[in-house]
């Protein structure tokens, strides 16, 4: 499967860009590129992780439960306990 690509350029502080050489360096990437894109792609992943732990939260919380409150505060805690 082919993928599109654009081009984007982005002004980073000098500090910076020298931190993105010694990662791909480092880490092997093949160019900072490589090294960007796997940054946005933990970034997505991050995302969705944290939209899904809300929606987790939300259902645990949820007062249509047949779950007393101090069962509900429990599930509350072990969920974040589990998902952080």
């Amino acid at each position: 499967m082919t993928t599109k690509t654009a081009t984007m350029s982005v002004s980073l502080p000098k500090e910076m860009k020298e931190h993105i050489k010694r990662r791909v360096k480092e880490e092997h990437y093949g160019t900072p590129s490589d090294y960007v894109r796997s940054l946005v792609r933990e970034d997505i992943k991050q995302q969705e992780k944290d939209r899904i732990r809300a929606l987790l939260l939300e259902g645990v919380s949820s007062k249509s439960r047949k779950i007393g409150e101090k069962e509900r505060k429990v599930l509350e805690q072990k969920l974040l306990k589990s998902i952080t």
